[in-house]
């Protein structure tokens, strides 16, 4: 309940925000008072006193930046990591094949003869000339 009361106020400090900045009178940004053609004498412009529409968007600034972090705040559910939801990872799964096993017998397995070897036959000289 508490959290669409504050979106609520939220959406009506963003949109009166945006209606005060845009009703705002401009500072005399035009081209000429760029190349000194303006007919201030100040550096930045004429100072004005603060009017009602730049006190009403300092207040709806400071509205928006309370109840931004308010919505933050209420707005929270769950645990406070992103990842502390979640479960945690089982044991990797036995490898597919086992492995084999190993021979029983303590004598040693007959080892098979060796084959001769076969000589290359030999070529025969070359005749001297």
């Amino acid at each position: 309940m508490l959290y669409y009361l504050v979106t609520a106020l939220y959406i009506l400090t963003c949109l009166s925000m945006m209606l005060t900045v845009y009703l705002q009178q401009g500072k005399g940004g035009d081209i000429a008072s760029a190349f000194g053609g303006g007919s201030s004498q100040a550096a930045f412009g004429a100072r004005s006193g603060a009017t009602v529409l730049s006190r009403a968007t300092a207040v709806c600034a400071v509205l928006f930046m309370v109840l931004a972090l308010t919505l933050g705040i209420v707005g929270r559910r769950g645990p406070a990591s992103v990842i502390g939801g979640r479960a945690p990872l089982g044991q990797p799964a036995a490898p597919a094949t086992a492995p084999a096993p190993a021979p029983t017998s303590a004598a040693p397995a007959p080892a098979a003869p060796a084959a001769p070897a076969q000589s290359a036959p030999a070529t025969p000289a070359a005749p001297a000339r």
